[in-house]
């Protein structure tokens, strides 16, 4: 009986991913493609990968880490450096002699290759700096990635990085489809992941070190893998986010872009995965969309709306994420998960009817 629920449930859930699927792509062909829908939508994808391999690292393993944006930053790098056209190579890298790469990888491999090279990065940082607890760790890591940063705009080695100068020229996609089919695989791999031996391994370290050590699990090796496959896919977020924007510059991964994966967390729950979805998208249609009413000056007659200017939209969406924190403290969804199985039950009543059995059971008894 449970096999075939089981198989049922994991029926609608693929039933489900196609009507989405096939949603969007309706989508692109009936709305102008400069809609905002869009670049919530593509923007929602790339955050959602990066705010679940966040909380791979801080919600299920108990890290807290703040090098997010740093290793972004690599995998955005690492995506436009071998992806850009040999023939484009001497007008982006103008002032360094058209740099020092000239050869293009395929989209796929460069990819791949961004989360690798995030790894890379995260294996030799987590080496020192994993023996660090807490406030340490984050201090620690948000040092390196604003050193990363730095370092990318230095012209000693802008024959690699172009130094200050952007990145550009690079194969970029349109396609809401792309963001959606590269993160939902991230993200499965992920969940796959903390299903599995070295998830509950992870859950154990998070909930208590001195037990799960006596349990026999090493926590440097799971810690070290936690932090490197957290940066892995923060790495492969990073070379999305790059194709969203169309360029790449050192600047604009700043903290700032750590503190927004972060709150987008907070608010969706430390150690869920649906929770951290729901939320990268909410967080976005909310900054680029629904307020942006409020940054514009609204006269009727002579009468002029007060308070609506710009800049008005952050005042209220701080005000929000403020009575989130404040009335959900566990953010959205806690630690728990969205299932197939708890949608059905709600929509058919089927709690309701246990609930209503038992109460007849009590008051006869």
């Amino acid at each position: 009986m449970n096999e075939s629920k089981k198989r049922r449930d994991l029926f609608i859930s693929f039933a489900l991913l196609a009507i989405l699927f096939v949603a969007v792509l309706v989508l692109e062909h009936c709305l102008p493609k400069t809609s905002i829908l869009f670049t919530v939508l593509k923007k929602g994808a790339i955050y959602s990968l990066v705010a679940v391999s966040m909380n791979l690292l801080n919600g299920f393993t108990g890290l807290f880490s703040l090098g997010q944006a740093g290793f972004m930053l690599l995998g955005a790098y690492t995506y436009g450096i071998f992806t850009i056209p040999v023939e484009a190579r001497a007008q982006v890298y103008q002032y360094f002699n058209g740099g020092l790469i000239q050869f293009t990888l395929p989209v796929v491999v460069a990819l791949v290759l961004a989360g690798l090279v995030a790894a890379f990065f995260a294996y030799l940082i987590g080496l020192p700096v994993l023996k660090l607890k807490s406030d340490y760790l984050a201090i620690a890591t948000l040092g390196f990635a604003e050193i990363i940063r730095a370092l990318f705009q230095w012209d000693k080695i802008g024959m690699i990085t172009n130094g200050s100068n952007l990145l550009r020229k690079y194969p970029v996609f349109q396609s809401c489809l792309f963001y959606f089919t590269v993160s939902g695989i991230c993200i499965a791999i992920i969940v796959l992941l903390i299903n599995s031996t070295y998830g509950r391994a992870f859950k154990a370290i998070r909930d208590d070190e001195i037990a799960a050590e006596a349990m026999g699990i090493n926590l440097a090796k799971h810690k070290q893998l936690s932090f490197v496959i957290s940066s892995f896919f923060a790495g492969i977020s990073g070379a999305l986010l790059a194709m969203f924007q169309t360029t790449i510059q050192a600047s604009q991964f700043k903290s700032a872009l750590t503190y927004e994966i972060l709150l987008i967390v907070v608010i969706g729950g430390m150690g869920s995965i649906t929770g951290s979805c729901i939320s990268s998208f909410l967080f976005i249609a909310c900054s680029e969309w629904w307020l942006r009413f409020l940054d514009r000056t609204i006269e009727i007659g002579s009468f002029t709306v007060p308070l609506l200017r710009p800049g008005f939209r952050k005042v209220v969406f701080s005000i929000a994420i403020m009575c989130i924190v404040l009335f959900y403290q566990k953010g959205i969804m806690g630690d728990k998960e969205f299932s197939i199985g708890k949608i059905i039950k709600f929509f058919t009543g089927k709690n309701k009817k246990a609930s209503v059995e038992k109460t007849a059971q009590l008051e006869k008894n």
